[in-house]
């Protein structure tokens, strides 16, 4: 049965001396990436709030790796008004693009920003608009979608610059402080974190709802593991499975109505699909080995499991309509923890080589080829929980990085590398990345 957890308990200490800010190095970019020039803001009002909009949007846009922008320092001039653009200095500059853009005071704690995208060379508007009014706090999302807007103009392709990420935090251990685990979530570029939940015991595989307003997640006690929903907006956790059952790696239908999971019972693992208005369970695997991780393809129509049927953890894919599974990998040592594309194209996944070290791949399920993505070096290694971006452009992915758990990124194409370095102490694992949230 369904039971409600009040949510107070899980909020005690949230802001505790566990903060562990992140930060974001492009160890390796495109060469030939676009120049775009992103003006700073004009600004309207009595003390201006402390975040630069301006700044943000360059940040973002060079994260993707399809864009260079001008430094700040480098720029002939900054216009916050089309009436103050001269063209002819950006064509010098040989800079294709122009942002500008303002923000106002409207109101107590109230700001308004617009902005403006220009092809220089034909000294024509691309896009622009004027927000609405936001409060101080919601700048920086405002931001985010001001990359979005410009990202897709220009490349035709959607932005996820304004979207979240969902991670896991492990504390070292001390004698004050039994919480140690921790579930974050932070906008796409990993600023703006905040703790959403504190746990004494192991938190693992968080994974959003596909309207990005819940996280589902699992806890190991000595008793069990049990699967439980944490609805952002109310606070509220509801727990999916019974107490001293061992539910494990929850994945939402792309409907929002079903969860896959994985249970461990009798020592083999099965795939369960949980109905989530009635709670009855459906075994959807019967193997005597660990079938786990099941991640649901964007139709709806099959899911990719690991599996260790065949000798070593291979990924499978399940048909809902033949009930028939078909192996998808050969190569490599092991292959696991599979995340589909956004387009149900391809997967990326975490594989074993023959050194025993960890590498994230993407699979293209048509042709079925594999290309290995992301690099080792004697400073970052053992890589895994890889998740796309909801535009499919990047994913995240999980790796030891001078013995710390840190956070990196890698582009579809394997050019783009980025990593999200910890400051303080604290290992961050498991990422999930949200879905659109418009």
């Amino acid at each position: 049965m369904t039971r409600w957890i009040s949510a107070l308990a899980c909020w005690l200490c949230l802001m505790a001396s566990a903060q562990a800010t992140l930060t974001i190095e492009i160890t390796e970019g495109v060469e030939d990436a676009e120049p775009i020039a992103v003006v700073p803001f004009g600004w309207q009002g009595q003390d201006a709030p402390a975040v630069d909009i301006a700044a943000i949007v360059a940040a973002d846009l060079r994260r993707s790796g399809r864009f260079r922008p001008m430094a700040e320092k480098d720029m002939l001039a900054k216009p916050s008004q089309t009436a103050q653009i001269r063209f002819k200095n950006w064509r010098i500059m040989d800079v294709p693009y122009l942002v500008i853009g303002q923000m106002r005071e409207v109101g107590e704690n109230s700001y308004q920003v617009e902005f403006r995208l220009f092809d220089v060379f034909r000294a024509k508007q691309l896009t622009g608009y004027r927000m609405p009014p936001v409060r101080r706090a919601q700048l920086r999302m405002i931001a985010h979608q001001i990359s979005d807007a410009v990202y897709q103009e220009i490349t035709g392709e959607r932005g996820a610059f304004a979207t979240r990420l969902a991670y896991i935090k492990k504390l070292s251990k001390q004698a004050d402080d039994p919480y140690r685990y921790l579930l974050f979530i932070a906008d796409a570029d990993t600023e703006n974190e905040r703790p959403v939940l504190r746990s004494r015991n192991p938190i693992f595989s968080p994974t959003w709802s596909p309207d990005g307003s819940k996280l589902a997640y699992a806890v190991a006690r000595s008793t069990g593991q049990s699967i439980y929903v944490f609805n952002l907006a109310s606070k509220r956790i509801v727990q999916l499975t019974r107490p001293g059952e061992k539910f494990s790696a929850p994945a939402w239908s792309p409907d929002g109505r079903k969860m896959a999971m994985a249970k461990l019972e009798n020592g083999s693992s099965d795939i369960f699909v949980m109905d989530l208005d009635t709670l009855q369970k459906r075994r959807i695997t019967r193997h005597w080995a660990i079938d786990t991780e099941p991640t649901w393809s964007p139709d709806g129509k099959s899911l990719v499991f690991t599996s260790d049927r065949g000798g070593s953890p291979q990924l499978y894919q399940y048909d809902f309509d033949t009930g028939k599974v078909k192996r998808l990998t050969f190569e490599g040592k092991q292959n696991l923890r599979a995340s589909f594309s956004p387009d149900g194209r391809m997967i990326c996944f975490v594989r074993m080589g023959e050194d025993g070290q960890h590498t994230i791949a993407v699979m293209d399920l048509e042709n079925e080829t594999t290309q290995v993505l992301s690099k080792r070096s004697q400073q970052e290694s053992w890589h895994e929980s890889p998740t796309f971006a909801p535009n499919g452009s990047m994913i995240m992915y999980a790796a030891i990085w001078h013995g710390k758990n840190v956070l990196a990124a890698i582009s579809v194409d394997g050019r783009v590398h980025q990593r999200f370095s910890v400051k303080t102490g604290a290992n961050v694992q498991e990422p999930a990345w949200s879905p659109f949230l418009d």
